[in-house]
């Protein structure tokens, strides 16, 4: 009788997904219209909203309520929406209320005469402007946001033409220095994300997993191995939720009638669709598992990911250039890779500049670390073309390494196995060793 009454809750909820997904982007939507209109609970049309909101298929927003928006795709992460910036620059919104989900693609500052600004104004821009009542109607006619800074408000013909419009006119306490370097920052922080590989990247969510159900049995296992060659499968519950994993060791030694729920491995790994591939790969490697279903917040099964699928991603990823743009990469920028006197030794070398600079005028322990990490990096994939995760680095610090000094670090493999590999790094200055650290990893497969 539970499970009855479960398939017509799954059934009215996905009924609901896509009554939302039919709407056009825009329209307003509650909860007690959504439940009049397909006849179910309140509480069941809340789930549903909430659901649609984490997918990005509606969004809810003070003022405004609940609106069906356009799903960003990942392509699309660099571009900020006029609501994002109002959260940035901690503003107020004046007006234009109907259009905090639209993008914009470039904001201009406004320290120009109002006939020279026109010129760089358009579609989608944002102007960045003080108290200039004439300036914030000229950028709305034009089709472009406003962002107020310095705290000032505008006047009440100006909201309503925003409201009008449907862009936003926002105020802002900060100067203008102060937003432009928000926004600036915010849309750099996106571009590095937007080249960290996911797994929502690779998998493929209409392609259909082969699973397991309660209620079936050892048989039905050995049929499903034997028709898809694979040993490995997430076993669903009626929602469709992964309660666990059947494999070949589980059904090792079992009677063909013994049912899975009582011969599978519960509680399984999975993962998030929006975790890094190299987070995957390490979990796989850790675990020993060749099949790792990806989930949503609640176990819901959206896909699986195999080792091959990683290992393919992973070798993609090993062959882009570094894009020298996150605080790592910026740290190893100025250093170069050079082969030691007595040949096949790799070194490292590089000048420390002021801003890697600590408390003390002298080089950063944390700046030390990444340096001597990036250093056995490198020998580890030139000479096993593999990557890895830190399980333990022992460091020590001999004495404090001065700035515009030039450093050499290198790396000597201990070590190295299929699943591990372990290093000792040396870094030294004009004045001899300066910092030495004992280096265990756990190796990701090849690329």
């Amino acid at each position: 009788m539970s499970g009855g009454k479960g398939q017509e809750a799954q059934t009215k909820h996905e009924r609901l997904m896509q009554y939302i997904q039919q709407l056009e982007i825009g329209t307003k939507l509650s909860v007690r219209t959504m439940a009049e209109e397909l006849d179910v609970s309140e509480g069941t049309a809340y789930k549903a909203i909430k659901e649609a909101e984490s997918t990005g298929l509606v969004s809810t927003k003070e003022r405004i309520g609940t609106v069906r928006i356009q799903r960003k795709n990942r392509e699309s992460l660099d571009r900020l929406t006029f609501g994002e910036v109002v959260d940035i620059v901690q503003g107020e919104l004046y007006g234009g209320a109907a259009g905090l989900e639209k993008t914009l693609h470039k904001f201009v500052i406004g320290a120009m005469e109002l006939d020279a600004m026109v010129r760089y104004i358009d579609a989608g821009s944002l102007l960045i402007v003080g108290n200039r009542l004439g300036a914030h109607r000229c950028a709305l006619e034009q089709g472009a946001g406003v962002l107020i800074t310095g705290g000032f408000g505008t006047s009440d013909d100006v909201k309503r033409l925003a409201d009008e419009r449907g862009l936003p006119i926002i105020s802002s306490r900060h100067d203008t220095f102060t937003v432009a370097s928000m926004i600036n920052r915010a849309m750099f922080d996106r571009l590095i994300r937007q080249k960290i590989m996911l797994v929502e990247d690779i998998v493929t969510y209409s392609r259909p997993v082969e699973t397991m159900r309660l209620g079936e049995t050892k048989a039905d296992y050995v049929a499903l191995a034997s028709r898809v060659g694979g040993t490995r499968f997430p076993v669903l519950d009626e929602r469709g939720r992964v309660i666990g994993i059947m494999t070949a060791k589980d059904a090792e030694g079992a009677a063909d009638s013994q049912p899975v729920e009582r011969l599978m491995t519960r509680s399984p790994i999975t993962a998030a669709p929006n975790i890094p591939i190299a987070s995957a790969a390490h979990t796989m490697a850790a675990e020993g598992i060749d099949l790792l279903p990806i989930v949503d917040k609640n176990r819901k099964l959206l896909a699986a990911l195999s080792r091959s699928e990683v290992l393919e991603a992973m070798r993609y990823a090993g062959k882009q250039k570094e894009s020298g743009e996150t605080f790592d990469e910026l740290i190893g920028a100025g250093f170069v890779k050079k082969e030691g006197e007595q040949g096949g030794q790799w070194l490292y070398e590089g000048r420390i500049t002021p801003q890697m600079s600590g408390t003390f005028g002298t080089i950063s322990e944390g700046v030390l670390v990444t340096l001597m990490n990036q250093a056995a990096r490198g020998l580890i994939r030139e000479l096993g073309k593999r990557d890895y995760v830190i399980e333990s680095m022992t460091t020590y610090f001999v004495r404090p390494v001065q700035l515009e000094s030039v450093v050499v670090i290198q790396p000597s493999l201990l070590e190295m196995s299929r699943k591990s590999a372990k290093l000792e790094i040396e870094l030294k200055d004009p004045g001899g060793l300066a910092a030495k650290a004992l280096l265990t990893a756990q190796l990701i497969d090849p690329y």
